[in-house]
């Protein structure tokens, strides 16, 4: 019998997903969204039913996600959490790529209650990132040091951003201004998101511009290493461009008198550059990820790295950051609907890390898909002094 999915959102990512799992013949998908013009995209695929419904109405999301049988949630961030919980509330397993900002333990209690099983940032990073740190930390006796670094980029630099975004345009300028955690000798270290830069080349792409954002997320209650840090990749030039327009205040979401008419900042420049970061379907992006895990095993010091250098997939014409974030979500949830990883509760994706079967199931699926990542385990000659 086929298990109904249901996904919620029909964007760039959502409707990868949407394709993806529409061509499994053990499921029957139903894309909802808001936006008529990104359903009709998705239907005109003719391998899916499309609904078109409010999705920033918590009691609708609950109203339909009850008539199937599993969910993924790629609704964009500033409505992932009350999506994300109205969907457990009506007792749904559910795969999430929202990345919202809220603590998902919030509705741990309640997840288990309904005996559900709650994945989320089941993306590229977070998402495979996170397998992959867990992964490393599973198999290290102790783990010390945590990096990684990760970017979507179009492969065509254009001037003046040299940049688009495939997800939520919203959600990139909130990585911009959000505080950036990061572990340190132990402790937990706040920085402004942006800092830190430094120049990193890249096989097959080039130098990058790396720089400190808000990305480990769960690692840092999960994952018990003295040091760890993530950043995001641009190329060079970026990072000053967006400190520039931020510290002149126009991220900011407080309102302020411009001709006689409130207004806040972040919507016009919102209105301004999202249009300029638009992909079309003509454009080629690229995803660029390096995941560093290092730390002590059987008496020796091993580093585990893991390189990811995806393109879009021109014969498909998925963009590449829709692949690797998407498919990520598609395969975890082949791997729940499949029995592979049962546990109930809110699970992050270093769970998935802990268990090889779960590694080998994703990287598996991923590769099936072309995203692959390159894994590479040494010893380190430690220095004595």
């Amino acid at each position: 019998m086929q298990r109904k999915i249901l996904v919620l959102g029909a964007g760039m990512v959502g409707g990868a997903i949407a394709l993806d799992l529409a061509k499994d013949e053990r499921f029957n998908v139903t894309v909802a969204d808001y936006n008529a013009d990104a359903l009709a995209k998705v239907a005109a695929a003719g391998r899916m039913q499309v609904l078109h419904r409010d999705l920033s109405d918590p009691a609708m999301v609950r109203e339909v996600a009850g008539s199937f049988d599993m969910v993924v949630n790629a609704v964009p961030g500033f409505m992932g959490y009350q999506t994300f919980k109205a969907v457990i509330e009506a007792g749904k397993d559910i795969v999430d790529i929202s990345f919202f900002i809220e603590d998902p333990f919030t509705v741990d209690e309640l997840a288990r209650k309904h005996n559900v099983t709650a994945a989320m940032d089941c993306g590229v990073a977070p998402g495979m990132c996170n397998v992959l740190i867990g992964d490393a930390h599973h198999l290290l006796d102790v783990t010390d040091n945590v990096v990684y670094y990760v970017g979507g980029l179009p492969a065509i630099r254009e001037w003046p951003y040299e940049y688009k975004a495939v997800f939520s345009p919203a959600d990139v300028l909130e990585e911009y201004t959000r505080p950036a955690r990061f572990i340190v000798g132990g402790t937990t270290v706040v920085k402004p998101a942006l800092s830190d830069p430094e120049l990193m080349d890249f096989p097959g792409v080039g130098t990058l511009e790396a720089f400190n954002t808000d990305g480990l997320r769960s690692l840092v209650r999960t994952i018990k290493a003295p040091n760890m840090t993530e950043k995001t990749l641009r190329y060079p030039g970026h990072i000053e461009k967006m400190r520039m327009l931020r510290e002149t205040g126009f991220f900011s979401k407080e309102e302020m008198l411009v001709g006689g008419v409130k207004i806040r900042p972040l919507d016009l420049t919102s209105s301004l550059l999202f249009p300029k970061w638009k992909f079309t379907e003509a454009d080629v992006d690229i995803t660029v990820m390096k995941v560093v895990v290092e730390g002590m095993k059987n008496e020796k010091r091993t580093r585990f790295t893991w390189d990811l250098l995806d393109r879009k997939d021109e014969k498909t014409g998925i963009h590449s950051m829709a692949r690797c974030t998407g498919y990520t979500a598609t395969v975890a949830l082949r791997m729940i609907a499949d029995g592979v990883f049962n546990q109930k509760g809110v699970i992050v994706p270093e769970y998935f890390g802990a268990h090889p079967k779960c590694v080998d199931y994703l990287l598996k699926g991923l590769r099936e898909r072309g995203v692959v990542y390159k894994e590479k385990v040494e010893e380190i000659q430690m220095v004595k002094w």
